[in-house]
């Protein structure tokens, strides 16, 4: 497993009400989400660096806005009308 380091001034910390451990696990689920969301991860993986499972991950993307179905509009509707 890699690490990387991130430094976080600590009025950030102070602003955002945070630990260094609480916002090292939101970073970690927001960075997930958002390679989920441009198709770069899929939602097993993006579950794996988030640290939670498959269910939960899928789970918490209602929380961000996030669908976790990657057709678009028009692919639906063309699904619909093949149907």
């Amino acid at each position: 497993m890699s690490t990387i380091f991130l430094e976080i001034p600590e009025e950030i910390l102070i602003s955002l009400k945070e630990t260094p451990e609480n916002l090292s696990r939101e970073l970690k689920i927001l960075a997930a989400v958002k390679l989920f969301e441009l198709d770069k991860l899929s939602s097993g993986r993006a579950a794996q660096l988030a640290g939670m499972s498959r269910v939960e991950f899928l789970t918490i993307l209602g929380r961000y806005q996030v669908s976790p179905f990657s057709l678009t509009t028009e692919q639906l509707e063309q699904d619909i009308v093949n149907a």
